[in-house]
Order: structure tokens, then C-alpha cells, then sequence
């Protein structure tokens, strides 16, 4: 019983000495990954970047703890670092001691959220955010947290808010005034942080860069020609505390919340299904739900900001050879080593590095070919990924999956309202029944027609299907049967079966049958409350279309 809400009981119990060699190597290799990673998104998401620090350690033990997946790798991401900024920064400064107080406060309210969620099992709400929406955001996410490093990549001053174009723009006007030795060293970090990415995948690029960087600054004094540095990074572990709370902020965070609450847990639960499938075991995501929750919530507690599974982070523990959760222990601990022992490694590292880190990272998540796929086999879609695109390039983060959720919604209704439906006739060789239009070949019977719909009906779509059986009459002016295939009829509502009982009784008094085949059991069940064994009584119970032809 234990083991379903702390599933860490499971591979505990089973933990042996090659478990733990896979976990020690996976563990020490993504800390290494993290640590420059952390930081850096700390600094994305507007704050000092030891809180990229303080977010992998007390959150990463909670969710070995507690979470389904044994190879997620949970920590400060790129995509809710940027809502955590986007979110926060209307309220207060960045770097500001309240910004950082709206910060921890937003980590609790996440972890509640999801908590809640999970508790109450309603991870199936994530579900009404489409593929085709969190593609088009997280490309667009991606473009905007790669074009906000500019001013660091660049060594110049530039809007913190305002959209792209105003971003782009600002930065062509101020290009005479770049610094040259920070972009030197920030072109020079995404250089090597490609080639080891391409050339030597094993050696981890990140820690590279901050090695390099680190001593090209401190060699060439850099950080007294203008490159601006990280500078002292307070060493020790982060003392526990109480988020401040109060209603105003709780009203003011709680759209961006809810957000990273959806976006975090479906980044999450995303990779951790991919990986589980690999390794033959299952994801609750109910259970992850929990799992976040607590880690977000106690992170609060501890100074860490918002937190999720990463998705390379997360392949590159798998691939590492992390067996269990205790590979994220690992990297917990080592980080709290450097929190102790190793921070003042850090004062040189320069700024426009942990820039190029995080313009690098996010690169893999623009996703072109999706978009063209998703135009190739459904155009509704790839509208759907565009609109959410263009909405969150332009507009705000918020604004952008707001817009690509409503969409989607819009796109759903529409189908809908406008099913697929289809006048059938007789295939003899097959002794089935199929659209006339792919199969014009198909029998057609005098005076009858028979007509599938392929949705269940509902108030939005039963005038649709009545305008459609007026065409069809309007061409066969001789008909006086109709067969209404309801095979693909999963449900009805009372609106539509109103609507539909006034249809028949009309064509009745224009000297036209309706029968209704193949009508299924819970569909029966509901024009039988309506009434309708008594008025039709043999029209509606036929259990083929051969059983209605006359």
C-alpha cells in the first residue's frame, strides 16, 4: 500500500551493487550538466543564479522519493524558467529580494496545483492541450528564451519586456555598441558546446564552457575590460523558510501557475513515458502529479523556484545508466557538496557563457518538421501549431498557449459540428455498404436513401444533419425511404433528439420513412426514455441496413 504514493519502496527494496554502479556514474555525469544549467536558468528565469543551485538539491531527493519514473531528471528547465520570469517580472524588479519572494511563493502555488491534481486524479485535464498546441508554444518559447539572452550574449542593454520584433529591433539599433571581448567568449561557448555535442557526446559541453570561459577571464582579466561576470555566489546550503503569502499575490500569480503547473507536468510526464517505455515499466501519471506537487511545494521552502523533468537532461541520465531514483540523490548531493565547498569556482564565469548554455539548449525544442507534418496529414492541425506559434511570438507567453488552447477548442467544435457523413450504397462482391464517393461502383437502390453519420449527435451538429438530408431529398425527389446508418453514433444529446424526432414526424407527413440501423445500446437506451419504442416501435431496433432495404 505504501509503495502506490512513495513508489521509491519498490526499487528500493531490489536495490543492488550494479543498480548503484549505473546510478553513481549517471548521477555525477548530470550533475556536472546541471550545475552550469542551473545557474544559468536561474538567471533566465530573473534570479541569482545559486537559486539554480538551491533548486536541484532538497527537490531532487523529494521527487526520487516520490515520483513514478526512475530515470526523470527533475530540476530548474529552460521553458519554466521563462514563465516564472514572464509571470513575476509585472509584479516586481528581477533580482529584487520581493521578485524572489513572488518566485518561491509561485513554486508553492505550483506544487499545491499539481498536488491537488494528482490527489484527486485529474491528470487527465492536461489532455485538452492538444500536441499541435504545446509544439507550436514550446517553439515559440524556444525562439523567445534563445532571443532573451541577446543582451548577455551581446554585452548591451536591452528591453527586459516587450515582444520579439521590439527585441530584435533594439538590438540591430544598439549593434555599434557591442562588447567585443563578451561576444568573443559567448560565440566561442556555443561553438564548443555544439562540436562536443556532435563530436563528443560523452564529455559533457556545459562543464567545458565554464571551465574555459572561467579561465580565459580570469587568465586575460576580462572582468576588468567589461565582461560582465557571476561574481561571488554565496556558498552554503539554503536555510529553511516560509514563502510569503498574501491574497493579492496569490490572485496576481495564479494564471502563470496554472501554467507552469500544465506545462511543467506534460514536459514531465512526457519524457518520463518515453523512458519508462524503454525500460518496460509503467508511468502513473497521477502519481507524477503527486510527486511534482511535493517537490515544488517542499522546494518552496528551501528557496527553489518552480522545477519539472527536463527532457536532455533526462536522456542523458538514461543513457548514462541510471537504474533508479537514487541517480538523482547522486546529483542532489553533489550539487549540495558544491553549495558547501565549491562555490567560489564560479566568481569568474562570465555571463555571455551561461548565455550561450541556455541558447544551446533550447534549440532542439524549435520544431520545424512537426509543423510541416502536422500541415502534410491534418491542415487543422498545423493551423492549430501556427496560431499557437505566431500567438506567443508576438503577444506574451501566457497570451500565446491561452490563444492555441482556444483554438484548438474552436477546431474541435467545428468538427463537430460539421461531422463526416455519407451516403452509402451496396459493394455485392463484398456484401458491405460504403461511401458512394470512394466507391461509385457501389449499388444504389431506387427510392431509398441510406445515409451514415459518423459523430454522435449533439445540439451543435443536428442541424447540420438535417440540412444534409434536405440536399439528398432535393436531388431524389422520388424517395421515400430513408435508412440512417447509426453505427458510428457513440451518443445523442436531448436537443438532438428532439430535433431528430420533429425530422421523422416531418417526413413522415411528406409520405418519407425513416429507419434507424445499427443504433447502439447506450444510444438506445436514451430514445427509449424519450419515448420513442412506443412512437417508432420497428423503425429503430433494426440491427442491419439489409434488414431496413426494401
Amino acid at each position: 500500500m505504501l509503495s502506490k504514493y512513495v513508489p521509491s519502496v519498490d526499487w528500493l527494496k531490489r536495490y543492488n551493487g550494479m543498480d548503484f554502479k549505473g546510478d553513481l556514474i549517471a548521477g555525477l555525469i548530470v550533475a556536472i550538466m546541471l550545475i552550469p544549467q542551473g545557474m544559468a536558468y536561474a538567471m533566465l528565469a530573473g534570479l541569482p543564479p545559486v537559486m539554480g543551485l538551491y533548486a536541484s538539491t532538497i527537490p531532487l531527493i523529494i521527487y526520487a522519493l516520490l515520483g513514478s519514473s526512475r530515470q526523470l531528471a527533475v530540476g530548474p528547465v529552460a521553458m519554466v524558467s521563462l514563465l516564472v520570469y514572464s509571470g513575476v517580472s509585472t509584479l516586481a524588479e528581477p533580482g529584487s529580494d520581493q521578485f524572489i519572494s513572488y518566485a518561491l511563493l509561485l513554486a508553492l502555488m505550483v506544487g499545491i496545483i499539481q498536488l491537488a491534481m494528482g490527489l484527486f486524479k485529474l491528470g487527465f485535464i492536461v489532455n485538452f492541450l492538444s500536441h499541435a498546441v504545446i509544439s507550436g508554444f514550446t517553439s515559440a518559447a524556444a525562439i523567445i528564451i534563445a532571443l532573451s539572452q541577446l543582451s548577455g550574449l551581446l554585452g548591451i542593454e536591452l528591453p527586459s519586456k516587450g515582444n520579439v520584433l521590439e527585441l530584435l529591433t533594439e538590438a540591430v539599433v544598439n549593434l555599434n555598441a557591442v562588447h567585443l571581448q563578451t561576444v568573443a567568449l559567448g560565440i566561442g561557448s556555443i561553438v564548443i558546446l555544439i562540436l562536443f555535442k556532435k563530436y563528443v557526446p560523452k564529455i559533457p559541453g556545459p562543464l567545458v564552457v565554464v571551465v574555459a570561459t572561467s579561465l580565459a577571464v580570469y587568465l586575460f582579466n576580462l572582468d576588468y575590460q567589461g565582461v560582465a561576470i557571476v561574481g561571488d555566489v554565496p556558498s552554503g546550503l539554503p536555510s529553511l523558510s516560509l514563502p510569503s503569502v498574501s491574497w493579492d499575490s496569490i490572485s496576481a500569480l495564479l494564471p502563470i501557475a496554472l501554467t507552469i503547473a500544465f506545462v511543467g507536468f506534460m514536459e514531465s510526464v512526457a519524457v518520463a513515458k518515453k523512458l519508462a517505455a524503454k525500460e518496460g515499466y509503467k508511468i502513473n501519471s497521477n502519481q507524477e502529479l503527486n510527486g511534482l506537487g511535493a517537490t515544488n511545494i517542499v522546494g518552496s521552502f528551501f528557496s527553489a523556484f518552480p522545477v519539472t523533468g527536463g527532457f536532455s537532461r533526462s536522456a542523458v541520465n538514461y543513457q548514462s545508466g541510471a537504474r533508479t531514483g537514487m541517480a538523482t540523490i547522486i546529483t542532489a548531493v553533489m550539487i549540495i557538496l558544491t553549495l558547501l565547498f565549491f562555490t567560489e569556482w564560479f566568481y569568474y564565469l562570465p555571463q555571455s557563457a551561461l548565455a550561450a548554455i541556455i541558447i544551446v539548449a533550447v534549440y532542439g525544442l524549435i520544431d520545424v518538421k512537426e509543423a510541416f507534418h502536422l500541415f502534410k496529414v491534418k491542415r487543422a492541425d498545423g493551423w492549430t501549431l501556427a496560431v499557437t506559434f505566431f500567438a506567443t511570438l508576438l503577444t506574451s507567453i501566457e497570451t500565446g498557449i491561452l490563444t492555441g488552447i482556444v483554438f484548438s477548442l474552436v477546431v474541435f467544435i467545428w468538427r463537430s459540428a460539421y461531422p463526416h457523413v455519407a451516403e452509402l450504397g451496396y459493394l455485392e462482391g463484398e456484401g458491405v455498404y460504403r461511401n458512394i464517393e470512394r466507391f461509385p461502383e457501389a449499388k444504389t437502390f431506387p427510392n431509398t436513401i441510406i445515409f451514415r453519420i459518423d459523430e454522435s449527435l449533439y445540439f451543435a451538429n443536428i442541424a447540420f444533419l438535417e440540412n444534409k438530408l434536405e440536399k439528398l431529398l432535393d436531388k431524389k425527389p422520388d424517395t421515400n425511404q430513408i435508412i440512417l446508418d447509426f453505427s458510428a453514433v457513440n451518443d445523442m444529446d436531448a436537443v438532438a433528439i428532439d430535433e431528430l424526432d420533429e425530422l421523422i414526424q416531418e417526413y413522415d407527413d411528406y409520405g418519407v420513412e425513416v429507419n434507424i440501423a445499427n443504433m447502439k445500446g447506450p444510444v438506445k437506451d436514451l430514445v427509449k426514455k424519450a419515448g420513442w419504442y412506443d412512437k417508432y416501435e420497428g423503425r429503430i431496433q433494426y440491427y442491419s441496413i439489409n434488414q431496413c432495404v426494401k
